[in-house]
C-alpha cells in the first residue's frame, strides 16, 4: 500500500499519522534535514499533535536557548559599556575643543574691538550681537544665518 502525501502549505508544518510516520521515518528525517521542514506526528485516529520531527538546528533545549540569551546579553552589555566609555571620552574631547575655539574667538573679537570700535560698522555690530547670543544660550539666533547686504 502506497501512502500519498497530504496537501501541504510550505508555511505550515506537515501533519502525519504515527503509523505512516513509522513507515516513512527515513523520508521524513531527510525532509527535515534537507528542507528544514517540520513534520507533526499525530495519533492514527486523533489529529491532535503528539510529537514532531524537526531540523536539528531547531531542536534547541531550553537550557541552550537560555545560555544563548545570556551570551547575547553579556556581549550586548559589553558593547554598551564600550559605547558609553567612547561617548564620555568624546564628550570630554568635544568640551576641550569647544573651550579652545571659544578662547580663540574671544581673542579674535578682542583684536577686532581694538581695531574697529563697536557702533562704527553696522554689519560688524550684527556679528557682535550674534556672537553674544551664541555665548549667552549656545544656540544661533534666527537672523545670524541671513546674509546682510
Amino acid at each position: 500500500m502506497v501512502a500519498t502525501a497530504p496537501a501541504h502549505h510550505p508555511d505550515q508544518p506537515r501533519s502525519v499519522p504515527l503509523r505512516e510516520a513509522r513507515t516513512r521515518l527515513t523520508q521524513l528525517v531527510a525532509l527535515a534535514e534537507l528542507t528544514d521542514a517540520v513534520t507533526v506526528l499525530t495519533r492514527d485516529r486523533d489529529h491532535r499533535p503528539v510529537a514532531a520531527i524537526v531540523p536539528a538546528g531547531a531542536a534547541r533545549t531550553g537550557a541552550q536557548a537560555r545560555a544563548d540569551a545570556d551570551r547575547v546579553a553579556a556581549v550586548t552589555a559589553g558593547w554598551a559599556r564600550r559605547l558609553d566609555q567612547a561617548h564620555r571620552q568624546s564628550a570630554r574631547r568635544h568640551a576641550a575643543e569647544l573651550r579652545a575655539v571659544t578662547a580663540a574667538l574671544a581673542e579674535a573679537w578682542a583684536e577686532l574691538d581694538r581695531r574697529a570700535r563697536p557702533g562704527g560698522d553696522p554689519a560688524l555690530d550684527r556679528l557682535r550681537a550674534a556672537h553674544a547670543d551664541l555665548l549667552r544660550d549656545g544656540t544661533p539666533p534666527a537672523d545670524a544665518a541671513r546674509p546682510t547686504g
